[in-house]
């Protein structure tokens, strides 16, 4: 988190906070002058995702001491953030295609039916 003025003090640990995904961006909403705001959000669990130009999702669902449980939760809480972040316009199937891996792991295909009930289950 940092605030605009301090951008450019910040943008000095670049080379260091940018490949471990830590740099601040205005976009993330890490950049602003309510800082106590933006670490509640972020302490409260928001769903943070980014989209590639071929439209795939890369995020992180939880890592290897997690519990199946917490990362069924938290898969089911990403799965209903990218539904309500369907455009209106949007016709037809908007997931064609879920896979689950590890970071230099094979990947496992994820049924669709399983994953819409399981974000039927994060709404409720």
């Amino acid at each position: 988190m940092a605030t605009p003025d301090l951008m450019g003090q910040v943008g000095r640990l670049g080379r260091v906070l940018g490949p471990r995904g830590l740099m601040p961006n205005p976009k993330s909403g890490t950049v602003t002058f309510d800082v106590g705001k933006a670490v509640r959000d972020a302490k409260g669990g928001r769903v943070e995702f980014r989209v590639d130009k071929t439209g795939v999702i890369h995020t992180v669902v939880g890592k290897s001491s997690f519990s199946h449980d917490q990362i069924l939760g938290n898969l089911a809480t990403l799965i209903d953030a990218v539904n309500r972040a369907r455009p209106s316009g949007i016709k037809g199937t908007y997931i064609r295609a879920a896979h689950l891996t590890s970071t230099q792991g094979p990947s496992a295909k994820i049924e669709l039916g399983a994953l819409n009930e399981l974000a039927g289950q994060a709404r409720s």
